[in-house]
């Protein structure tokens, strides 16, 4: 899984200021400047505003003040869209009654996450926020994953992306590029183990996306491997998908799934990779 990838300032002369005791109106407010003292004020219906929500409505007030004799607007319309406005807030939670804020899955991955080598939007991830908003679950994907990444960079970024997200639920698919690059085992091991327990202690449910590597590597470090994803997922508690791949790089048309480099499924693998994910997930998403 390889790495992927001022305008010039013209002088201007400009009149000099003259002092004017005169008073712009502002649009659609007019203003009429006096000096007299003589004032008196009284309050007038101006609409009732209906929310559509438990019959509520609101009665919003103009207020019109007596000055020299000749009624002007003393209340203005910035001042009628701040009560508006505050009226509207008011409001607000029996509007936003039966919608829940979306809450966010995160997916910490590489290159089998990143769509690499694929047309943006035909890969697993994006297929898994196709498959949420068509079952109208209240939860949001942030893809973070890096072609390339190990759980090494992974672990180095989580905080961060922790922070910033807030996830309720944490996706780590990541150790496939540290067996690519022959990295020790048990390094591959604590890093998702360390993953699991910041998203764990940020408060989300985590689900690892386990990897097996073929029998060139050796069988000591195949077992290794293989066994650490699971081994993580026990010792942690987390939610496991035993193989990522499974019916793609062990099934039957594997010579043709595949892109040219043989490590990146092509697009049409994809779909499957979901399903693969989906049985581990949904529960997860409650």
């Amino acid at each position: 899984m390889p790495a992927s990838l001022t305008l010039p300032v013209v002088g201007v002369s400009r009149p000099a200021t003259i002092d004017s005791s005169v008073l712009l109106p502002e649009p659609d407010a007019p203003t009429i400047a006096t000096d007299s003292r003589a004032a008196s004020s009284k309050s007038i219906s101006w609409r009732i505003v209906s929310v559509p929500v438990e019959s509520a409505t609101c009665l919003v007030t103009r207020w019109t003040a007596m000055i020299g004799g000749s009624d002007i607007l003393a209340a203005r319309r910035r001042r009628d869209w701040l009560v508006d406005f505050t009226l509207l807030l008011a409001a607000a939670p029996a509007l936003g009654q039966g919608a829940p804020a979306k809450k966010t899955l995160l997916v910490v991955g590489d290159s089998l996450s990143a769509e690499y080598g694929l047309a943006r939007g035909s890969g697993w991830v994006a297929l898994l926020e196709a498959r949420i908003a068509k079952e109208k679950l209240p939860w949001q994907v942030v893809n973070a994953s890096i072609s390339g990444d190990t759980t090494s960079g992974g672990r180095s970024r989580l905080p961060a992306l922790l922070k910033q997200h807030r996830p309720g639920v944490v996706v780590i698919e990541l150790g496939g590029n540290d067996a690519l690059r022959g990295l020790p085992v048990p390094m591959t091991q604590a890093n998702l183990a360390e993953m699991a327990r910041a998203a764990k202690g940020a408060g989300a449910r985590v689900l690892i996306a386990g990897m097996l590597v073929p029998p060139n590597y050796g069988r000591k470090y195949l077992e290794d491997f293989n066994a650490a994803f699971t081994a993580v997922a026990k010792a942690e508690g987390t939610a496991l998908v035993p193989f990522l791949l499974e019916g793609i790089a062990d099934g039957p048309d594997a010579e043709t799934i595949f892109q040219s480099d043989r490590i990146h499924p092509k697009a049409q693998a994809h779909p499957r990779i979901l399903d693969n994910v989906w049985p581990a997930l949904r529960p997860l998403l409650g």
